[in-house]
């Protein structure tokens, strides 16, 4: 039975860092977003709550931020406290392994689904949901004291919260792979949607114009991989040959390096990485002491022959052909939507047979190893808690299979009350989650559609742009790169430029804020153009496309498609009334502070203003490894 130690350790590391990463992004944006001057006030949450004992307010909307009050803060504060202290929390587990124990990541998953729950339309994006679910996992792969020293015998109960962290990867990938092809977009079935990912994706990085004019069938090429690393190879994750896994681990991270490289997705895909670790063993990062010499040549042997499969099953599904008059490959789906409907169904059926068999026989393993290489108390005391965690991972594998088997009409009728109804309520604290919702189709086919927020103090003009820190505006500006960091407008009004601005309440006070010249929302803008708050504001949506490669000097080109919103004023009627439904228009908060929280918040607010998010971000993660670095040498 491979040892998980090192693996596991490293795992809840890399997590932290996610966490990090998480929680520092959301500081830096709370007074913009979340304060009272900002576009979605979080004390506007808890004062529309319909439930008005403080029990039934912690019951049915879970959140930290209740407590505010009874500490001497207000919510605006509250907020900067949790977000700081889940900081600290994410940064001691980053720096030091010791302090990975189950009441630290009992504090992350705490704080950062209190901020979630006022988080709004701004948490709506996948990668919110798969940290809280991955935090929650990390409340069973934790041990609830620090490790033992190195040497000693680990947990037997290690391996089947493992397999927990490796269930979840694969409904991860599986689902983000599925939807690309059960959405019918045309565009993925003929492998050409890469051609309008890049420029159309919601930031786009430097090398994102450079992949997008790559030759088509380089495109193709890639499409195909896209497709066989998101349905095919994620059933190799349960495959019981270790040279299989690792296999699996290296495809993956090869598809996350380029993603990474082409994409701003938030931290998203860190944490796919931090998830892929449990497909590794301790083997893998050092040779053990005193392990068993076993032959490998059969394990190889079959990992070699199954790819081969694998590949062989690529040619059959996909014609490639080499095309003579373009001295090009050409490369084409070989199977129908409705051979791909039945192959979804007995995919599904096939993973809930992996999973199921794979799961009873870690715990089994689990449960001889508790048995057989312990004795008296300690052996009846790992054979409770092997079943009690057994029990978790049945409860939990149950429910994860609910987004699973939902991805199919055949399957979805398998699906027991009881499944259903453990999906619903884990799914209330974000334990289990569905994936794959998003970027089910290639968009911007046409364009990527752009909002252009401008301003004036004229109604004749001039009108002058506002320019945002990271999405496209000027197209002589420069794409930046921006992950891990998670710049929550910039990504909100891609999603808005596809929408109408009656249906997106936040973009209303976006523009309000900007009329009223407040200094927390537009810091989270590029430099205004007003020395002052302008009297107009207005919005236009723009087509964008990347540039030819013959232009040098230019990113992007630009058409004007027509009028987002049109021009209002500070005390517009219909803006005013807009806002004052939905309680969104700016209100002083009455609530007591206690002098001295307020004094050490704000000192801590004026030093972390004077540098930008990622540089922020980057300057605390850098801070960590000189910390984890100098300890080292210390020892």
């Amino acid at each position: 039975m491979a040892l998980l130690r090192y693996t596991r350790d490293l795992f809840l590391r890399a997590v932290c860092v996610v966490y990090l990463f998480a929680f520092i992004s959301f500081y830096v944006q709370i007074p913009g977003l979340y304060g009272d001057n900002g576009i979605l006030p979080a004390k506007a949450v808890l004062e529309n709550s319909k439930h008005k004992t403080f029990a039934d307010k912690v019951h049915y909307e879970p959140t930290l931020l209740w407590i505010a009050s009874y500490v001497g803060l207000d919510t605006n504060y509250a907020l900067d406290l949790l977000a700081l202290l889940g900081s600290f929390l994410a940064f001691t587990g980053f720096v030091s392994q010791k302090f990975c124990t189950i009441p630290l990541f009992a504090g992350l998953w705490s704080l950062y689904f209190s901020l979630y729950q006022v988080g709004q339309v701004f948490v709506t994006s996948q990668w919110d949901d798969l940290l809280l679910e991955t935090g929650f996992l990390c409340l069973l792969v934790a041990p609830l004291i620090p490790r033992k020293p190195r040497g000693l015998k680990v947990s037997p109960c290690d391996k089947i919260n493992m397999w927990l962290v490796k269930w979840l990867l694969f409904r991860f990938i599986f689902s983000n792979g599925v939807v690309k092809l059960i959405s019918g977009c045309p565009k993925w079935w003929d492998l050409t949607a890469l051609s309008y990912h890049f420029e159309a994706m919601v930031l786009p990085t430097p090398l994102s114009w450079y992949a997008h004019h790559l030759p088509l069938w380089v495109l193709k090429l890639t499409a195909v991989y896209v497709q066989v690393a998101e349905l095919a190879l994620p059933f190799l994750f349960f495959i019981p040959v270790r040279s299989v896994r690792v296999t699996g681990f290296v495809f993956q991270i090869v598809l996350q390096m380029f993603i990474v490289l082409t994409g701003n997705f938030s931290f998203r895909d860190l944490l796919t990485v931090a998830l892929l670790i449990s497909l590794l063993d301790d083997n893998f990062f050092y040779k053990i002491r005193n392990a068993k010499n076993k032959s490998r040549i059969i394990p190889n042997l079959f990992s070699v022959v199954l790819h081969l499969a694998v590949c062989y099953a690529v040619y059959l599904l996909y014609q490639f052909k080499y095309n003579d008059k373009v001295g090009e490959l050409d490369v084409k789906i070989n199977f129908t939507k409705e051979q791909f409907n039945l192959g979804l169904q007995y995919a599904v059926i096939t993973a809930t047979f992996l999973g199921s068999s794979t799961l009873f026989m870690t715990i089994l393993q689990a449960l001889a190893k508790s048995a057989n290489e312990y004795s008296g108390a300690v052996k009846y005391g790992n054979i409770a808690k092997t079943v009690l965690f057994a029990g978790i991972a049945l409860v939990l594998f149950s429910g994860g299979l609910v987004p699973i088997q939902s991805l199919h009409k055949g399957t979805n009728t398998t699906i027991q009350t009881p499944q259903r109804t453990i999906y619903n309520r884990l799914h209330k604290l974000r334990a289990i989650n569905e994936y794959g919702t998003l970027f089910n189709k290639a968009t911007g086919v046409n364009g990527r559609p752009e909002i252009i927020i401008e301003g004036s103090n004229n109604i004749e003009g001039p009108w002058l742009e506002y320019n945002f820190l990271y999405k496209p505006g000027n197209v002589n500006h420069s794409l930046p790169f921006v992950a891990p960091y998670s710049p929550r407008l910039d990504w909100q009004m891609w999603w808005a430029a596809t929408s109408k601005y009656q249906k997106e309440s936040w973009i209303m006070s976006l523009a309000h804020r900007l009329l009223d010249g407040r200094p927390e929302v537009m810091a989270l803008l590029g430099p205004s153009p007003f020395p002052k708050a302008p009297k107009y504001v207005r919005a236009s949506l723009y087509s964008y496309k990347f540039a030819p490669q013959t232009e040098k000097y230019s990113w992007w080109r630009r058409e004007k498609v027509g009028e987002y919103f049109p021009a209002f004023t500070k005390t517009a009627p219909a803006l005013v009334d807009y806002l004052v439904a939905r309680n969104l228009l700016p209100t002083p908060s009455k609530e007591a502070i206690n002098p001295i929280w307020k004094q050490i918040l704000e000192a801590i607010r004026l030093a972390t203003n004077q540098l930008e998010g990622t540089l922020l971000l980057w300057s605390v993660f850098l801070a960590g490894c000189i910390v984890i670095a100098t300890s080292t040498k210390m020892k």
